[in-house]
């Protein structure tokens, strides 16, 4: 895993991202050296390596799946009002909100371009993947906007919407890098699969990370979800298992947006911890990591090929706060 994380950072710190005008680029390149894991294109190596398949043949695909991932957040971040991304200024704030949707458009098509530097026999099945995966990603945000002004959302309907949102990417990675390596459908399928429960577990992480995680790792605020009202999965199955007190309580907390939020954020926080929701959180995300590696062990190669991926979902379920 290490050895591809070199990779992917030598990919990168290769590329050029600056052109004319500069005002319309160098928010792109801001957005893509702020940094961060860049899971996507490691996936995408990984699953490609995993099959004996060409890093030369890939590393622009790396590129366009980043590419699209970060487009993604810059458009979220303006949705959300989102002041920090890895604890630096978003687009919108650093420039303008125009600058943000404009950037961000362009990103998205050259995403499409870095896919189409290079010929491949499976070009077309690789596009066909690319362009669902990234319809799936905008249904989810859309989902995900939804549920803002739903009154009532169940779990199955959130884990639906972070499977697309962000589950969907991942596996998309996955299968796309595995494409370039021309594998076998089987080995195909029950790569995309693992991805799906690995995207499900990273997120449902992060949801927990969020009320009980360490801004200096993190680079946001803890409780931003409570803040915001989000419907993330601890509060969903806080109302699911909440006494009618509690539940009362904190329907009235995720309705009101105080101007001050941090008297509401710790009596939220005091119910998860009555209620042992970290527990339940941890126990969902144990469930998702253990089908994910299920998946995984279904893949028909080496065992050997497969120890990059290990490596990275054990590091996902290591996250501390």
């Amino acid at each position: 895993m290490k050895k591809l994380l070199d990779k992917v950072k030598l990919i990168f710190d290769q590329e050029q991202f600056v052109h004319e005008p500069k005002e319309l680029y160098e928010p792109i390149e801001y957005t893509l050296r702020l940094g961060g894991k860049r899971i996507r294109p490691l996936l995408l190596l990984a699953a490609n390596q995993m099959f004996g398949g060409e890093e030369d043949q890939v590393r622009y695909a790396a590129i366009g799946i980043e590419t699209f991932h970060n487009f993604t957040l810059l458009h979220d971040d303006l949705m959300d009002k989102s002041p920090l991304r890895r604890g630096k200024p978003t687009v919108y704030c650093k420039w303008d909100e125009n600058t943000a949707i404009l950037s961000g458009d362009t990103m998205y098509a050259l995403a499409w371009r870095y896919f189409l530097r290079l010929p491949h026999p499976n070009l077309q099945t690789i596009l066909n993947c690319f362009n669902e995966t990234c319809i799936k990603v905008c249904e989810g945000q859309q989902f995900d906007m939804n549920y803002e002004h739903k009154d009532e959302v169940t779990i199955a309907e959130y884990l639906m919407m972070i499977r697309l949102k962000t589950a969907v990417l991942l596996a998309g990675a996955l299968k796309i890098g595995a494409l370039y390596a021309n594998a076998e459908a089987s080995n195909v399928e029950n790569l995309y699969q693992f991805g799906i429960h690995l995207g499900l577990a990273f997120q449902l992480q992060d949801d927990l990370l969020d009320c009980y995680g360490d801004m200096a790792v993190f680079g946001k605020k803890t409780g931003q979800d409570i803040r915001d009202n989000k419907k993330t999965y601890l509060i969903l199955k806080a109302l699911e298992i909440a006494t009618p007190s509690q539940q009362e309580e904190l329907h009235r907390h995720f309705a009101s947006s105080p101007e001050n939020c941090e008297a509401k954020v710790g009596r939220v926080l005091d119910i998860y911890n009555q209620i042992g929701i970290r527990q339940h959180v941890q126990d969902a995300i144990q469930k998702e990591f253990e089908l994910a590696k299920t998946y995984l062990d279904n893949v028909q190669v080496d065992p050997i090929r497969k120890k990059p991926l290990l490596e990275l979902m054990n590091s996902l379920f290591e996250r501390k706060k």
